[in-house]
Order: C-alpha cells, then structure tokens, then sequence
C-alpha cells in the first residue's frame, strides 16, 4: 500500500513537472497566463525611471530561445512586434526600471532615445558630445552618466509601443518616435513604433463643458468610423477612382472627420460605436488614439460608447472604456458596474456664463453586440431591463435636482445609442426629406421597450448608427408624460440614424457617401436643429436640414 502511494506520487509529480513546463512553453510562445503573473509592477507605475531598453526576439522553431527576461528586471511590453504574424517570429519590448530612491551607483537613467540605423552622434547636429548605447532594432540609448545626473523630469519613466506608418500619441509627455523599430518582416505587418514618456505621470481631468455665450450648443455624432491598426483598407469608397483607385482608409476617414471638425467648430463630439474595427485591430489602443488625438488637437471634449465590433480587437470593452477615460477631453465613462453593458452614463451640459444649472442632458447607453438567444431572437442584443430602470431612475433624480430645477430656460434631453431600436424599422413613420433607407434595419428581434421609457421621461431625440447606409429620421409617439412634470412634452419622439463616417466599414447601396450628423441646440429657443454634412460632392451643403424640437415641443408631422 505504501509503495503504491509512493509510486502514485512519484507519477502525480511528473505529470505536474510536465503540465507546468508545456504551460511554461506555451506562455512564451502564445502568452496565456494573465498580466498580473507576468509583471509584478504596473505598466506606467509614478515613481519610475527607465535604466534600460531592449528587444528580445524568438522563435517557436528553436523551444530553447524566448522572449521574456528576468521579470524581477525587466518589465514586458505585452505586444508582440509582429502582431502574431510573424510565422514562426515573435519580438517584444523590454524595459528596465526601478524607483528613483533605490537607484544603485552603477544604474543610469535614460534620458532620451532615438531610432535608426545610425549613431545619432554621427548621423545628427548637436549630438557629437553625447554617448549614445545602441540596442536591438535600432533603437539608440542616451543614459546618464552617474545614477543622481538626471532631472527626473526630464528622464524617461515609461514605454509603449503603437502600430502603423499613421499611429499618433495623443497622452500628455508621450512622445512617438518618428521612425517605426528596426525589425525584419512582411510589408503588410503594420510597423511597431516606440512611444516614450519624460517626466511623471500627468493627471487628466473630465472636462466641464457648458452652452456658449449665444445660447447655442453643437453636437457633432460621428458614428462606425471602423479604424483600423495601420493604414486599414478602404471598403466600397465613392467616387471608386478618387486618387487614381488609391484608398488608406484610416487617414481619408480621418481626414473627413477633420475638416468637419473644423468647419462645424462643435461644443461635444458624440462617437455613437463601432469607432474601432475590431477585426483588423490587433492593437485597439492604436485605433483609439488615431481618434482621440483628432479632439484632443482642437480641444474639443468628446464621449464615445461601444457598437458591436469595438471589442472584437485586441482589447475588452472594460479595457477600452478605461483607455478612453484617461485620455485628454474624455467624457466617457463605463457607468455603474450594477447596470448591463460599459458605458451607460449622462453627460450633463451647464447653462452659459458661470451658472450651476443644466441646460441639456444627454444620455449614452451601451446597446451591447449579438444577441444572447439566438435561437429566439437572432441578429443583435438590445437594452437590458436594469439599464431601463437606471435611465429612469437617473432621470428623475436629476429632474428633481436642484441644478434641473432653478435652470429658468426649457430643459431639453435626447440619447445616443449604437445598434437601432426595434422601432426603427416603422418605415412608415419616416419623417419626410429626413434621409434615406437604403438597407435594411438591423435591429434587436426583441423589443425591450426603451422607446416609450425614452418618451415617458421627455427625451426629445435619439439617434444611432450600426446601419451604415440608413441617415433617416422617423417620428414615434406614447402617451404623453404628466403635464405637471413635463409641462412641454407632447409624447412624441425622433428616432434618427447618423449614417456611417468610417471607409474601414461598408458602403455601397449605391454610392452611399460617408456622412456626419450635426445637432445643434437653442437654448434661448428651447429649439433643436438636426442636419447631415458627406465627406464628397457639395460638402458644405447642410444635407436634410430638420428642426426638431421648437419652443420645447417636438415638431410632429
């Protein structure tokens, strides 16, 4: 008996060896053991400087090579420079870094780097004095020469890396190296390109934002932009020959949405989904920046929520929503944990001047991705119960606020969400001269009846995106909300799309354009004005010119 469990445990012990060493072989190759067994420091942790840069580089033909080093030294970048197509090639990025206070007398901090091929020493002006170290990839150190001869301002406390010959840094102190990493590979590899911080951390801080002097205030909703990791592929582009057939879609789109953002000047930019093509991301964060550092350039506040393909990159909603967050002129948010979805949450716009009161409220739900029943309800998930509930109830609290309350203007509300509501396929209650239907609504097989909660708690407008093509508006109605509560509601509501703004996703149903759609509120008016802007033909035409809501009322047709 106890040979038999001496033997058992002998062979119970080299199972285990033998499991933990596939496991072992397999997270080097593939990485599937989680971040928080990987690094026992966060990515950029405060209080960090850089004393080393590296690449490492391995391959799944030789089991002996790896590419993680001694993670009691070195932290990982969590991105392998050829975005898992390297065939047999993986490389990822390594850094060095210690707390300022336990700096040895031999360790040297990094206070610039360079990428090339050459010595920036010889190859650059003013750098004949300065020793610069090279390393793998061509990446070129420039370190202190004595452990305390740094200003930690100025040192390099953290690194990234970001993909594509247009990839932008839009965080504060980041900066993106010009030149993409030195590695060998497949021109359709979007290229790997460092970005470093100097100095600490920099806090963001979520905008205020509030009705401009006229009493006005702009809307720009931009919707499906698809952006891709690199340059992406342009899908059905109209006109087809425009640039000799030649199509990147990520910079024409951005192009587009850059001019609008110019010629239009919004108070808020509303992404309403689908910002990010999850299929050819294989490095979200890149997506999300390209985006970002369009508002962040013209200091122009925006809020994003997730369409269906958001998270089908690299990256979780979760994770997206708290990237997104910490960027510059953010409003987005993941809302209460409590509620179905990320990123159910209002952002409330304050009256002009200096006043405490809200002027307008807007309300951006999360319209998930597929259906969770296909089987009785096929196509696309709709809006849960608890996010129904938390509309409401978020509604009336701030309605009965003292900011809803003392604001002597009519307080007007409307809603962003991404996939359409059943409602939308009511063809015949199309506003006429609103937009086209040009494909067919792709909506919840189930209704959850967010409409009528929508109309009982006086919202004016909502408006999506998800169906590329469709740009119309069409008109529901329920009964009207208590008079002594919503003494300007008439139970009626605009149900509107944006039309899509992105080359990276459809097009076609012929010869659709790229569009935006802009709304703009009156305050003095109680007014509301909805109008579409394409990125070809007469663009600066206001395309299906609407007004919505006039003295507090929703036009009716």
């Amino acid at each position: 008996m106890t040979r038999r469990i001496v033997r058992t445990s002998i062979q119970f012990g080299i199972l285990t060896f033998i499991i933990l060493l596939f496991v072992f072989l397999l997270d080097n190759r593939y990485r599937v053991l989680p971040n928080t067994i990987h690094n026992k420091l966060p990515a950029h942790r405060d209080g960090l400087v850089l004393t080393d840069i590296t690449v490492t580089t391995c391959s799944s033909l030789n089991l002996l090579s790896t590419c993680r080093l001694d993670p009691e030294k070195w932290y990982r970048v969590e991105k392998d420079l050829y975005l898992s197509r390297g065939w047999v090639t993986k490389a990822y990025v390594h850094a060095e870094r210690k707390r300022e206070e336990e700096l040895k007398d031999n360790d040297r901090v990094i206070l610039d780097v360079r990428i090339g091929r050459l010595d920036p020493a010889s190859s650059e002006k003013n750098q004949g004095a300065e020793r610069w170290e090279s390393r793998p990839a061509g990446i070129w150190l420039l370190r202190t020469s004595k452990r305390h001869a740094s200003d930690s301002q100025k040192a390099v406390t953290a690194v990234d890396v970001l993909f594509g010959a247009d990839a932008v840094e839009p965080r504060p102190g980041w900066i993106i190296k010009d030149q993409a990493l030195l590695i060998s590979g497949s021109n359709d590899i979007p290229e790997p390109r460092l970005s470093v911080r100097h100095g600490p951390h920099q806090d963001v801080t979520r905008p205020t934002i509030r009705v401009r002097k006229d009493g006005k205030f702009k809307i720009l909703q931009v919707s499906d932009l698809h952006l891709s990791t690199g340059l992406g592929t342009c899908r059905e582009p109209e006109p087809a020959d425009r640039n000799g057939g030649k199509c990147d879609a990520d910079p024409r789109t951005l192009e587009f949405i850059g001019s609008m953002l110019d010629s239009e000047e919004p108070d808020l930019v509303v992404l309403s989904g689908d910002q990010v093509n999850g299929e050819t991301s294989p490095d979200a964060q890149s997506a999300v920046f390209k985006f970002a550092e369009l508002f962040i350039r013209r200091n122009i506040p925006y809020a994003t929520i997730f369409g269906n393909h958001d998270d089908e990159g690299s990256l979780d909603r979760p994770t997206l929503m708290s990237l997104t967050e910490s960027l510059p002129l953010s409003l987005s948010e993941p809302g209460p944990a409590t509620v179905d979805g990320v990123g159910n949450y209002v952002v409330e716009v304050l009256a002009r001047g200096t006043s405490s009161h809200t002027a307008l409220t807007l309300y951006l739900l999360d319209t998930h991705g597929y259906s969770p029943d296909e089987a009785h309800f096929g196509g696309y998930d709709w809006l849960k119960k608890s996010q129904i509930e938390w509309f409401k109830d978020t509604s009336r609290k701030l309605k009965n606020s003292a900011s809803h309350k003392e604001y002597t203007h009519v307080h007007l509300s409307m809603a962003f969400i991404h996939i359409p509501l059943p409602e939308y396929r009511d063809i015949g209650n199309m506003i006429p001269n609103s937009g086209m239907d040009r494909e067919r609504v792709t909506a919840p097989g189930f209704n959850s009846g967010f409409k009528d909660a929508l109309i009982e708690e006086n919202v004016v407008a909502v408006s999506c995106g998800h169906d590329h093509a469709n740009d119309y508006c069409i008109q529901e109605s329920h009964s009207a909300p208590d008079p002594k509560t919503s003494p300007h509601s008439n139970g009626h509501l605009w149900m509107c799309y944006a039309g899509g703004a992105g080359f990276g996703g459809y097009g076609g149903y012929g010869g659709y354009h790229r569009r935006v759609r802009v709304w703009e509120f009156d305050t003095n008016e109680a007014r509301l004005e909805t109008w579409k802007r394409l990125e070809w033909g007469d663009m600066a035409l206001r395309l299906d010119e609407r007004i919505v809501v006039e003295g507090g009322k929703v036009v009716t047709f």
